[in-house]
């Protein structure tokens, strides 16, 4: 096992693509030491920024200990073993991921598992803006693997998702799911505005409150319970609601609980 200690407070950020097994694999501490990152506009070594250890253990096969924060796009193309980071980790933690598990004991920046294919990556604390999404400007969403938080994320979750199961243990913020085409999320506390903006595939459970389901969208049943993936069967009673219509989809579904929004009552009448 590699571990690496932040040295630093670190004020400006820290590109280090190179943290990931796929990189470690084989080198030795000194090899590791000298790999490439930049900070800021600045080409620094990994051993600039890191103390550089390794122990016996082979599990973990990174971890990572500190405030890394400002330490962008660890784990990148990532496709077996394990990271473990016991503190706050920077943008684009996992980006392509494609096997093995990354933990973050802590937070996560914007765009975590952004073209995530495989693999799993679970966040004990919150995790910010555009969770599993691809960058501005690219339709490249989440098409395999899970991402499980522990906390809440903040906005623009699961863009263009086409895969894979999100699992969020807190609340969402706005545009959920935003032109889902597939795959499974869970929300298990509170979401807010706009969840599934022109989605045409793809379910989003959400078990505390939405404000209010898209106008867009149509009450189709109620259902008891619904299957979120092969493990896992999340209980109801739900509202369920089909679209987004203004794409003019009905494959996009919409399980809004029931017991957690009352002011939703009136769309039995359309049953």
């Amino acid at each position: 096992m590699i571990t690496l200690t932040v040295l630093k407070q670190l004020t400006f950020p820290v590109i280090a693509e190179s943290i990931t097994p796929n990189v470690f694999q084989g080198k030795t501490v000194e090899e590791i030491a000298a790999l490439p990152l930049w900070e800021g506009n600045k080409q620094k070594k990994l051993g600039d920024i890191f103390k550089v250890e390794q122990t016996l253990e082979e599990t973990p096969t990174i971890t990572i200990n500190g405030n890394a924060a400002e330490v962008r796009r660890v784990g990148s193309d990532m496709k077996q073993g394990e990271i473990v980071v016991n503190g706050n980790i920077g943008m684009h933690l996992g980006e392509k991921m494609a096997g093995g598990k990354i933990t973050v004991n802590g937070n996560a920046g914007q765009w975590a598992g952004s073209e995530m294919r495989d693999g799993l990556i679970e966040i004990h604390g919150n995790a910010s803006d555009y969770l599993g999404s691809p960058y501005r400007g690219s339709d490249k969403g989440m098409r395999g693997g899970k991402i499980v938080v522990d906390g809440s994320v903040g906005s623009d979750s699961a863009c263009y998702m086409k895969g894979g199961v999100i699992k969020i243990r807190g609340d969402s913020g706005p545009f959920l799911g935003f032109r889902m085409k597939d795959g499974a999320i869970h929300v298990e506390k509170n979401c807010a505005s706009r969840a599934g903006a022109n989605m045409s595939g793809g379910k989003i459970i959400i078990s505390g409150v939405l404000e209010e389901p898209m106008p867009t969208f149509s009450i189709d049943s109620i259902k008891p319970k619904v299957k979120l993936d092969d493990t896992e069967i999340v209980q109801g009673p739900f509202y369920v609601f089909i679209g987004d219509l203004g794409d003019g989809s009905t494959s996009g579904k919409l399980f809004v609980s029931k017991a957690n929004n009352p002011h939703l009552k009136d769309y039995e009448k359309f049953l």
